[in-house]
């Protein structure tokens, strides 16, 4: 039988570029889009930090890491939307095992 809900963590890379303002509003969107399917064990903005290597000629991104808890159909979605989100350099999800 499966579970009904499952935990998950969201690592996502803003690009600084789109300012202040921007990456205030793409927290936000994904935010209220995982409370809306699910809830947030823990959020932690972890600021600006060097990329490990360059994307797209972007060599600095904010870090996003959001633990949450979900039904198992949600995650491919909210991994959709990351992918067309303008401004989302990079993202993973993956499943918690606690």
């Amino acid at each position: 039988m499966a579970k009904s809900s499952e935990k998950y963590e969201l690592m996502y890379i803003i690009d600084p570029s789109v300012g202040e303002d921007g990456i205030a509003a793409i927290v936000e969107k994904f935010k209220t889009l995982i409370e809306t399917n699910g809830t947030i064990d823990e959020m932690e903005e972890m600021g600006k930090r060097k990329l490990a290597y360059e994307i797209n000629y972007i060599s600095e991104g904010y870090y996003v890491l959001v633990k949450f808890v979900s039904g198992p159909e949600f995650p491919a979605e909210l991994d959709r939307i990351l992918g067309i989100t303008e401004g989302v350099i990079r993202s993973m999800i993956t499943l918690r095992c606690e």
